[in-house]
This record gives C-alpha cells, sequence and structure tokens, in this order.
C-alpha cells in the first residue's frame, strides 16, 4: 500500500494519529507549517520537514532521531545557489523516501532499533543545524539551530516526550537515540548533549551515534588547513558562533568549535562515533585546494598552445589516467563516456583529425563533471 505525503504538523490516519506500514513502503513526508511562526525556516523561508516510522510492540516507547546530512554552504553564494534545490526548500525536497539501515523497520536488517519510532529531521540549512541569520541580500535563511529546536519540541509534543521517565513515572524507562551521518553526523556531535537536556530525568536512557561526522582538523598535502578555513566561513556564513557548544566556546573560537576534535571530550551524554580512519570526503575536502591548484596549472600550460589553429585540446575533471583505450572512456554512444559540453572524447579526437570542428575543450573544476568514469 503506498502512502500519500502528509501536510500539516502530523502525519494524521487513524484515531492516534499515526501511520504504521510494510518495511518496504516509502516514508512520507510531513511539513512542520507552525515552525515558521518560530523563524524556523527552510534557506527559502518554506517550512522544515521530517519522516516518521511510527514503533510498535516493544519498540512503541523508544525513538531514534536522525539529523539528515548534506554538506554545507559556506558562502552567501554557494547558501544562494542552494536554496533552490532540495538542501534549501521543502517544495523542492523528495516527498517520499525509503529507511534504511539503523531506520530499516525490518527485524532481519535492524534487530535492535526495527520497531522503535523512527523520525528523519530533513536537512535545510547548510550548516549542521547550528546557523541562525539572515541575508537580506539574497534573501536567504539560515535558521539551522531553529529547526532543530522547533522539530523536537513538536517531536515531544507528539509522542516523543513519552519516552522520559519524568513525563511518565509509573511506565517502565525507554530509550532515545540521536543520529546522523556527515554533516548530520557533526551535527549529532554539537547537539548531543542538547538533546540530553530535553529528556531531564537521570533514568531515561539517552545516546548519541555520530556517523562520519569526525572531521578533523588536519594538515592537507598543500601544507594548510583547507578544512579549519572551509569551517571558519560556515561559522561565519551561518551566524552559527552563538549556538556552539559552551564548554569549547569558553576557551576557543568558534571555528575551532566547529570541529569536533575540540568538542567531543566535553560531550556528557555517551555517544558512539562511527568512521573510517580514511573518511573520503574528508580526503577530497583535504586535496580539494591542491587539485584545483594542480588544475590551474595544467590549464595555463596550454594556454599558448590551445591559440594554433591546428592543435586540440581535451581536458576534462576526471581522476583517470590514459582515456584511449578502455571502453568506459572511448565509447562514442551518447553517455558512454566522459563528455565535456556532451562531446563524448572518441567524437571530439575524430572532429580534430578529420577537420570537421575545432575542439579546444576544458572542462569546469572537479566537481562540476557527472560524466566520470574515474579510472586510475
Amino acid at each position: 500500500m503506498t502512502t500519500s505525503p502528509a501536510t500539516g504538523d502530523e502525519q494524521s490516519d487513524g484515531a492516534n494519529g499515526r501511520r504504521r506500514r510494510a518495511a518496504s513502503v516509502m516514508v512520507p513526508i510531513t511539513i512542520l507549517k507552525s515552525a515558521v511562526d518560530e523563524g524556523a525556516v527552510c534557506m527559502d523561508g518554506t517550512p522544515p520537514a521530517y519522516h516518521l516510522d511510527p514503533g510498535s510492540g516493544a519498540g512503541n516507547k523508544s525513538w531514534i532521531g536522525k539529523l539528515e546530512g548534506g554538506a554545507w554552504c559556506s558562502s552567501v553564494r554557494t547558501c544562494r545557489l542552494t536554496k533552490g534545490t532540495g538542501r534549501g526548500s521543502s517544495d523542492h525536497m523528495t516527498k517520499e523516501i525509503p529507511f534504511t539501515g539503523i531506520m530499516s523497520s525490518s527485524a532481519a536488517a535492524n534487530p535492535d532499533f526495527y520497531n522503535w519510532n523512527r523520525v528523519k529531521i530533513r536537512y535545510y540549512d547548510g550548516g549542521s543545524f547550528a546557523g541562525d541569520t539572515y541575508n537580506k541580500d539574497s534573501g536567504t535563511y539560515l535558521r539551522g539551530q531553529r529547526i532543530w529546536n522547533a522539530a523536537v519540541r513538536h517531536l515531544l509534543s507528539i509522542g516523543m516526550a513519552s519516552a522520559d521517565q519524568l513525563q511518565r513515572p509509573c511506565l517502565p524507562v525507554d530509550q532515545l537515540l540521536l543520529t546522523g551521518c556527515s554533516s548530520g553526523g557533526l551535527a549529532v556531535i554539537l547537539h548531543c548533549d542538547e538533546f540530553r537536556a530535553f529528556f531531564p530525568s537521570p533514568g531515561t536512557t539517552v545516546k548519541c551515534l555520530a556517523d562520519a561526522g569526525l572531521y578533523l582538523d588536519a594538515v592537507d598535502v598543500s601544507g594548510g588547513r583547507s578544512l579549519r578555513s572551509y569551517f571558519r566561513d560556515i561559522v561565519a556564513t551561518q551566524g552559527a558562533a552563538k549556538n556552539l557548544p559552551p564548554a569549547c566556546t569558553a576557551r576557543l573560537d568558534a571555528t575551532s568549535c566547529f570541529l569536533p576534535q575540540n568538542i567531543i571530550d566535553d560531550i556528557k551524554t555517551p555517544i558512539f562515533l562511527l568512521n573510517t580512519a580514511y573518511d573520503f570526503i574528508q580526503i577530497v575536502l583535504s586535496l580539494m585546494r591542491f587539485l584545483q591548484d594542480f588544475r590551474n596549472q595544467m590549464v595555463a600550460s596550454v594556454k599558448r598552445f590551445s591559440s594554433s589553429k591546428r592543435n586540440g585540446l581535451f581536458i576534462n575533471s576526471c581522476f583517470a589516467h590514459c582515456q584511449s583505450e578502455l571502453p568506459g572512456t572511448w565509447n562514442n554512444a551518447a553517455g558512454g563516456s566522459p563528455a565535456i559540453q556532451n562531446k563524448v572524447i572518441a567524437k571530439s579526437v575524430g572532429d580534430w583529425y578529420f577537420s570537421r570542428a575545432e575542439v579546444k575543450a576544458i572542462d569546469c573544476p572537479y566537481t562540476c563533471d557527472n560524466t566520470c568514469d574515474d579510472i586510475i
């Protein structure tokens, strides 16, 4: 059975205002219209949203809250570009999503948490739910902290509060887990103790799981600290300094307190860090400045060469080496190989050789090319 997206402040189907659905059914969106009155809005001013799959049986009073990830915006320009997408507007957000992994309702795949209330708070602010500002020139709201507060308070009002022992002292204590991945994992680290504070009873089990959120202030291959520089721009653009953990800001600057390694030792709530020591995204972020400088040098080196009409160029932004030998990179079919302005490598070389067209193709900087078949 397929369910339609919910609107208003909660999903309503039956007397208890919740839906039960089979494990394979998509989980519909819930638009949190009441949050607008608190200024808790997406980048474009639309209401925030979440997806809720209710618990059952023994898990009926236990909750998993997941903070969605999805990168950051670190300048007025990048936030403005994000505003009209599903990362900045609930109008453009996918209306139904599958719950997988720790959010799955399959007992076989997720035996410990499958029957809990599982809710995913969507990511609309580009600041790990920590920003609180408004850019008048671009009309962009960066209100992640307000979205966080409004979403949790709303979830408390529709049932999450029942997990706290002080709210139901005669009933058994149940559990809550706050989780998130990537920028959502960083958000968990930033908000873990805040989440605990919503449930004041010491007998209520509240824990956090941060997946791929341990972003490091590490020296990159160019000898700089590109991630620190990037995070400094995020904190400034988002107006996040006032919302960062006070135990950290009492001793360090705001940028340092957006970096998990400076926060985790002071978190009082039990937290589990799930990370790979070779985190692909962090490696790419740390390499990015070096990679762009390398690209710029290559492009500059062929400037004089490209002025000759007899010469040809196809310099793409893929991670590859030797692109004329493999079917994945030498294929004349549309979509069959890397392309620049919709012209693939084989066609470009043929047009140059047979003088059918002048070919001086230089790709936009990484990561804009979605035609790459990255083979090294």
